[in-house]
């Protein structure tokens, strides 16, 4: 915060906010934080109240090896690839990110999105560590927000289309939300183009930088093939184990009829209402999978395998945290 000092006998004057109104806004910025996980509490709240807490244990109970090996392996993968296509953006956007480092926020960051409230507390994380590693906080942060942004359009591109392909519940809406993406797609590349080349406002500035992202850091030469390749890999692995989980919880129905509703309640987890990953996930398989003539209890206890195996798969998460936080003994300091 800049601070703008007078001439003369007239004390300085400063923008920073009075304490009383940091206290204020401190206080405000608490209670939004809580509302998010408080509305996940009263999705979970409903499905109690409608199917019991049956189908979470059966769920549980279920969970055997072989699922927990296959969680695992499908971590891996989607976690290098989440790796790799944040390096990517994050060198389009000029700044250095080796994959060693990459593969290890990610760890951290999944684990700290399944454990704790909101769902992005991980993404927040590795974003803050990056830019003060690099010395360039904003261009950190910047680059995961366009990294986790377009990994979102590939997998609304991809859902759209299997959706379209397989029967689903919402597959008579699919026409009009693809006209609504064309749409937004349209007027994106409208307001791209209608970015003053020029002007000190802030907006400007904003606007020109959020362009100068696009361009460089996802739509680059060197970048979009593999971003959209890790973004495929990664939403394939998301499924993979959501078909993993379902089969564990015991849905026996075809991969034709499964794979749509896998699809709905992973696009569920996009909204950030969650209590460490439950919450939407959950209320939207239970309906997806009932209407679909399944169960809803089948659905709630699909998502909660599915949870579970998304925290066993992220605990190298829990060491990478862990290891940050032992302190390291100097040569010859051994005892």
């Amino acid at each position: 915060m800049s601070h703008v000092a007078v001439a003369g006998p007239v004390p300085a004057v400063t923008s920073a906010p009075s304490r009383p109104h940091r206290a204020r806004a401190g206080r405000a910025w608490l209670s939004q934080a809580w509302v998010r996980p408080l509305l996940g509490l009263a999705v979970l709240a409903v499905l109690v109240a409608s199917v019991g807490t049956g189908p979470f244990l059966a769920g549980l109970r279920l969970i055997d090896a072989p699922a927990l090996a296959a969680a695992l392996g499908i971590g891996v993968v989607t976690t290098v690839c989440c790796a790799w296509r944040w390096s990517l953006v994050a060198g389009g956007l000029g700044v250095r990110l080796p994959m060693r480092a990459a593969v290890a926020h990610c760890y951290r960051a999944i684990f700290l999105n399944s454990t704790l409230p909101g769902g992005v507390l991980g993404d927040v994380h590795r974003a803050v560590r990056h830019g003060r590693d690099a010395g360039d906080v904003a261009r950190g942060v910047r680059a995961v927000v366009w990294e986790r942004t377009a990994g979102q359009v590939v997998q609304m591109v991809i859902a759209v289309a299997l959706l379209a392909a397989f029967p689903s519940p919402v597959r008579r809406y699919l026409p009009w939300l693809a006209v609504g993406l064309a749409v937004g797609a349209f007027a994106l590349v409208l307001a791209a183009r209608a970015v003053p080349r020029s002007g000190a406002s802030r907006w400007a500035r904003a606007a020109r930088t959020a362009v100068a992202d696009v361009r460089s850091g996802v739509l680059g030469r060197r970048t979009w093939a593999g971003v959209v390749i890790a973004s495929t890999v990664v939403f394939a692995g998301h499924l993979a184990t959501f078909v993993v989980a379902a089969r564990t919880a015991g849905t026996d129905a075809p991969l034709s009829r499964l794979l749509p509703l896998t699809l709905l309640a992973l696009l569920a987890m996009a909204v950030p209402l969650n209590v460490g990953g439950f919450g939407p996930r959950e209320g939207v398989a239970a309906w997806a999978f009932a209407s679909a003539g399944l169960t809803a209890a089948q659905g709630v206890a699909t998502g909660t395998v599915y949870g579970a195996l998304v925290l066993v798969a992220s605990l190298p998460g829990a060491a990478v945290l862990l290891a940050r936080r032992l302190p390291r003994r100097e040569p010859g300091n051994c005892r």
